[in-house]
């Protein structure tokens, strides 16, 4: 049981981490502070509040899965390595991927009730 407990200091550690030292963390929890505000202003129903929570979930979960990434092929490797290159952009387009799905998504549900 002492080990369950503790995976859970583990895994807030890493999100501290990502928080602390991921790049463009700071930016994605800006962005949700800010979407957080707009729904609040805007009264979403429940289901767009959540879709809007499960896309900032996803957004920062990515997130640190890609400065999980980085952080493995820097120990793996400090020299420019091609595959090292391929991976961290990889993970980076993926992270791409999922925030411009968000964008369109967040557009979908806040541009009729400001709009419309």
């Amino acid at each position: 049981m002492k080990r369950f407990f503790k995976s859970f200091v583990y895994a807030w550690e890493g999100m501290r981490d990502g928080f602390v030292n991921g790049r463009n963390m700071k930016s994605h929890a800006l962005s949700a502070i800010i979407v957080i505000l707009a729904g609040w202003f805007t009264v979403l129903s429940m289901t767009e509040w959540l879709i809007v929570l499960l896309l900032i979930s996803g957004m920062l979960a990515l997130e640190l899965m890609n400065t999980a990434v980085e952080y493995v092929v820097d120990l793996v490797t400090k020299e420019y390595h091609p595959l090292a290159k391929k991976a961290k952009d990889i993970a980076a387009g993926s992270v791409l991927i999922f925030a411009v799905a968000s964008a369109v998504i967040g557009c979908l549900i806040f541009f009729p009730k400001w709009f419309g």
